[in-house]
């Protein structure tokens, strides 16, 4: 029974990373193959992980249009001409550098690492987010500040909001952290602590700028839940149903990922 389960998993695995690997059309975007096959490449070069090596965008490196439009060409004539090659488009930080790293998918292999050195940043992750979320609540002035306000700190919890860029030559990766009291209702942002502004860096995963510039008393939670289990009658008037048909079916084809009309 075992060594059936093993064939199992291996036939599985195989047939995953063939259908994984094969693509109909070179503007088909990246598989979960090609996704971890990436990251483990990046990964075996740079030998670092969170927060020193961090992953801000992995798609398709696009091939010219020339070479699609000459492959969709000989495609028409043969059924079977050979797909452009396929490279992945990496936006990475590395050590508080933003990268752009081009990996041939065929290879597994780097091809080319661009050191980006223009303004602005790329993408925030979640990842960076949900750590630096998580920064307040082991910061001492922080709960000193939710305890002057009379309020239960595992009740807590804090988002994270852009603070721009103006243009600045030099500048960080920060973060406005605005937080906010969820105790009686699910509501969250219409209770906020105001009065607290607390600046975090994404590099150093800190808080870096922290004021309790004024107490503000947080909104009562009465009649501010919206979850439709915790709603008390009188209840509106019932929706009616609507039916949407097509008798001859939809008027366009999709095949993988193109779709026709």
């Amino acid at each position: 029974m075992k060594l059936l389960v093993f064939l199992f998993l291996i036939t599985l695995f195989i047939s995953c990373t063939t259908s994984a690997s094969t693509n109909k059309h070179p503007l088909d975007p990246l598989t979960p193959f090609e996704f971890k096959l990436v990251r483990a490449t990046v990964q075996k070069t740079y030998k670092a992980s969170s927060p020193t090596l961090t992953f801000q965008y992995i798609g398709l490196d696009e091939p010219d249009k020339a070479l699609v439009l000459s492959w969709e060409s000989s495609n028409a004539k043969t059924k079977a001409a050979k797909v452009p090659l396929r490279r992945a488009l990496v936006i990475a930080r590395f050590r508080k550098q933003s990268l752009e790293i081009s990996v041939d998918l065929s290879k597994g292999s780097i091809v080319s690492t661009k050191l980006y050195t223009g303004q602005g940043f790329p993408m925030i992750t979640f990842d960076e987010q949900d750590a630096v979320t998580e920064l307040p609540f082991k910061y001492k002035p922080f709960v000193e500040s939710v305890q002057k306000r009379n309020l239960n700190i595992s009740d807590v919890v804090c988002s994270t909001s852009s603070v721009g860029w103006y243009g600045e030559i030099k500048s960080k990766r920060t973060l406005k952290l605005q937080c906010f009291y969820t105790k009686g209702s699910s509501n969250l942002f219409a209770r906020p602590l105001e009065g607290i502004t607390v600046v975090a860096d994404l590099d150093e995963r800190k808080i870096v700028e922290y004021f309790d510039n004024f107490n503000i008393p947080v909104p009562k939670a009465e009649d501010t839940e919206y979850v439709a289990t915790k709603q008390k009658p009188p209840f509106g008037p019932t929706l009616m149903g609507a039916a949407f048909m097509q008798p001859n079916g939809p008027g366009f084809k999709i095949d993988g990922h193109s779709i026709r009309l």
